[in-house]
């Protein structure tokens, strides 16, 4: 947890490193963050990427006693995923549905690499969500689109889940007046991200052990072990992805942000950051593990619809390894690195 106020004070590994004029290579070698007596770090027990209060810091490297961070709960204070989760007693992969309720989306603060929310915002949107198995529609007409807004679809199926491990995709029709093909896709996401979670937890299971321990139905588990697989997929690439991310931050150009990535409908995975106006020359860089890096033209939308071909077209262009030129020959995007990923040249 960040503690009210102290949100300017937190150091990522690379901020260590850069305080003690080391590389992060070296830092991480060292470990010196592993030493008795060093401080605890503000992430959580659980969390990926460690966080530290600089002031603890300071002090440790000074040789002098190490202050105490203030005590107690405040509205504030910054919660990560596995904080927010606890708050509301839920598994992690619920709060990542969760979060993109524009109740919470809204309030979304980036430290260090590092998604959090503010507690007071996390416990509003606890105390204001729905009891479980309360009905949001009475059904979808023939014909008819979607009636629940795209970005409550997780959400609101997520209560109907917790209420129900067994859900029918007929019933989530029946409950929000989706579309039945929005309804399968929406329970296979939800049953996926917590088949990982619950792997994450206890490694000692499969997958099947984990579908059966959360009681989905067997009809159900096909779905829901792809898109856990998915997930899973995910957790592994996001670090490198989020490491290109902050590189590019500290080159001034991009704005901190968590890396979000998405599995396209063709099953692979891609992510997008997008990139200061004025800063590149382009709006935004995407990734897909089919075919690596790649410039976008457009910052709002810059994942385009998979059609199983690869992306190509006016400023589109790959970019190359180890060369100052992308595999279109531009010189003025960006060259790239299979490790350090892209620079610009």
């Amino acid at each position: 947890m960040i503690g009210a106020g102290r949100r300017e004070r937190v150091q990522s590994v690379a901020d260590l490193a850069q305080a003690l004029g080391v590389s992060v290579g070296t830092l991480r070698n060292n470990r010196p963050y592993a030493a008795t007596g060093f401080p605890d770090p503000v992430s959580s027990p659980k969390a990926q990427t460690l966080l530290w209060d600089g002031e603890q810091t300071a002090a440790y490297f000074a040789g002098e006693s190490v202050p105490a961070l203030p005590a107690g709960e405040d509205d504030e204070d910054l919660l990560d995923r596995h904080e927010a989760a606890q708050e509301l007693n839920v598994g992690v992969s619920a709060w990542n549905t969760y979060k993109r309720d524009p109740a919470v989306a809204e309030h979304l603060v980036v430290v260090g690499g590092v998604e959090h929310w503010p507690r007071g915002v996390v416990r509003r949107f606890r105390d204001s969500r729905p009891g479980r198995g309360v009905r949001h529609g009475s059904g979808r007409p023939r014909g008819s689109g979607d009636m629940v807004p795209r970005d409550q679809i997780l959400p609101r199926t997520v209560e109907l889940l917790d209420a129900d491990p067994a859900l029918t995709a007929a019933a989530v029709v029946e409950q929000l007046g989706v579309a039945m093909t929005t309804a399968m896709k929406s329970l296979a996401v939800l049953r996926g991200r917590r088949i990982a979670d619950l792997l994450e937890g206890d490694p000692r299971l499969d997958p099947q052990q984990a579908a059966e321990r959360l009681g989905y139905p067997v009809i159900a588990r096909r779905r829901a072990l792809a898109a856990a697989e998915a997930e899973l997929r995910m957790w592994e690439v996001r670090p490198y992805l989020q490491a290109v991310a902050d590189a590019l931050v500290k080159a001034g150009l991009a704005e901190p942000a968590a890396v979000d990535v998405v599995e396209l409908e063709g099953g692979a995975l891609t992510a997008a950051i997008q990139l200061v106006p004025g800063q590149a020359a382009v709006p935004a860089l995407v990734w897909d593990e089919r075919y690596g890096w790649r410039t976008a033209t457009s910052r709002r939308h810059p994942i385009r619809k998979d059609t199983g071909a690869r992306p190509a077209g006016e400023g589109i262009c790959y970019l190359a390894p180890n060369s100052g030129r992308n595999l279109h020959g531009c010189p003025n995007c960006f060259a790239a690195s299979p490790r350090r990923g892209p620079v610009a040249t």
